[in-house]
């Protein structure tokens, strides 16, 4: 197995199970190749036997006795007898009777694809668990995929599960630090700027940065992973979508590639695919929501404290953005035995995917260990956005912090390939005179940044707070 970097939480939110005197049954989602069965092998160290099965990514004509004959595959790999049958309530009580003593970990991965086609899979299950699984005191069950929301649907709100399951558990981007990591003793030698390259392609995706080679630049590694036929991101984008949203993947393709230019709100989108306004569209977008491509953030009423019903989407997935824009456009010519090579303009969406990486769920308790900030006094934090109304102008913050304290704590995040210059001043200035702030309420500018900053944006001593890239990486 590769190195295993991270999740560190996750693991030891994991081992306390195994501290209890009663089997647990565990739901593990997130996106394709952001760890999920990595975690298990991880996890497994610490039981007596391991038991993994994995359903098959769906193609034209798979079957549900195509799901089962793959399930007696391995079943005979870990020699459990499978009494000639075929039905899956039989497959699951032939490997719970293998389970009956020890301390034993199960994992269904990619339980979605699993059973997606036999309607009586899941409830064979629940009952193979309440008849036997459950009865050995040492059994972690787990039940793990990508398809979160049919995860959501068919398990955590289905009446058969409630009651049942022990952890929950939603895998994200590993962290700034933890991506670090992936350059091992090379990392003190490699610019940030240079990892952000990096990142600004892989985001925080572990399965990504494991083919990273820290002895070659950022440019070397991404011609080779993104530029040529063989490369791991030539064309992942079309089977992760192809595998998740299976005859529909076109339908989410066309919402992302919105997404790719900016954040936009429900009707922008509907209206951009010249659609009406209606409810296939809002689903489509909280699939992609669920399966970790998309984010959705929320405004709120500084005042209250209380959200508002206002929200924009984000293409919050790195990868997405950047195969989308440089690696589809340039597939055939590459295909036709042209070397690819990474167009100058890429630069241009550096911004955005610095955003992103900044954004990251596990990266915001970073930001606010460097500002200060108790996690405890933080009443919201999100992308903060203002609509233009009489008396009000627009606008939008890239990073809002708002403590119990009433102080509203205004991130900028910045890239450019030079030092930040001191117009920086006047743009932040403009965002916070716009900016509609209570009475009693006070706000301090913070700059995040990725080449450092001109002497004269230190010598203003507008910044409350100026914060570099490196630092995050090397929390």
């Amino acid at each position: 197995m590769s190195r295993f970097v991270g999740r560190k939480d996750e693991l030891e939110g994991l081992r306390t199970l195994t501290q209890k005197t009663s089997a647990s049954l565990v739901v593990i989602k997130g996106r394709r190749r952001i760890g999920k069965s990595r975690l298990g092998e991880e996890f497994s160290r610490f039981f007596q036997q391991a038991f993994f099965f994995s359903g098959l990514p769906p193609t034209q004509g798979m079957t549900a006795q195509h799901q089962r004959d793959e399930f007696l595959r391995k079943m005979h790999h870990y020699r459990i007898p499978s009494l000639g049958s075929r039905d899956w309530g039989d497959l699951l009580e032939a490997v719970s009777q293998r389970c009956r003593k020890g301390r034993i970990l199960v994992v269904f991965d990619e339980i979605s694809w699993m059973g997606m086609k036999d309607p009586a899979f899941l409830g064979k299950l629940k009952t193979v668990w309440d008849v036997d699984f459950k009865k050995n005191q040492g059994l972690v069950l787990i039940l793990s995929g990508s398809q979160s929301t049919w995860i959501e649907k068919n398990i955590l709100s289905s009446s058969g599960f409630v009651g049942r399951i022990s952890h929950i558990l939603t895998l994200e981007e590993l962290s700034l630090p933890e991506c670090n990591q992936f350059w091992f003793q090379q990392k003190s030698r490699v610019s940030a700027y240079e990892k952000l390259k990096i990142l600004s392609v892989t985001g925080g995706v572990p399965r990504y940065l494991e083919e990273l080679q820290p002895q070659h630049s950022a440019e070397a590694n991404l011609r080779r992973l993104c530029f040529r036929p063989e490369g791991l991101l030539f064309n992942e984008f079309e089977q992760v979508f192809s595998d998740l949203f299976s005859r529909r993947s076109n339908k989410y393709t066309q919402i992302v590639k919105i997404l790719c230019e900016k954040k936009a709100s429900v009707e922008t989108i509907t209206k951009a695919l010249g659609r009406k306004k209606g409810g296939d569209i809002s689903q489509y977008l909280d699939d992609l929501c669920k399966t970790g491509f998309v984010t959705r953030d929320y405004t709120w009423d500084i005042k209250h404290a209380s959200p508002s019903k206002l929200s924009r989407y984000r293409l919050s997935d790195n990868y997405v953005r950047f195969y989308l824009k440089y690696i589809e456009p340039a597939q055939k010519k590459i295909l036709r035995g042209a070397v690819g090579a990474l167009p100058p303009s890429w630069i241009s969406i550096m911004g955005l995917q610095f955003e992103n990486l900044v954004l990251g769920r596990k990266n915001r308790p970073l930001l606010f260990e460097h500002l200060g900030i108790d996690s405890h006094e933080v009443v919201w934090s999100d992308p903060y956005f203002q609509t233009k109304a009489e008396g009000r102008k627009g606008c939008q913050i890239d990073f809002l912090i708002q403590t119990r304290f009433n102080t509203l704590y205004l991130c900028e995040m910045k890239f450019f390939r030079q030092p930040v210059p001191k117009g920086i001043v006047r743009q932040v200035e403009d965002k916070i005179g716009r900016l509609h702030i209570p009475r009693g309420f006070s706000v301090r500018p913070v700059l995040i940044h990725v080449n450092g900053v001109e002497e004269s944006v230190v010598e203003s001593d507008f910044f409350s707070s100026i914060i570099d890239f490196s630092t995050l990486l090397n929390t």
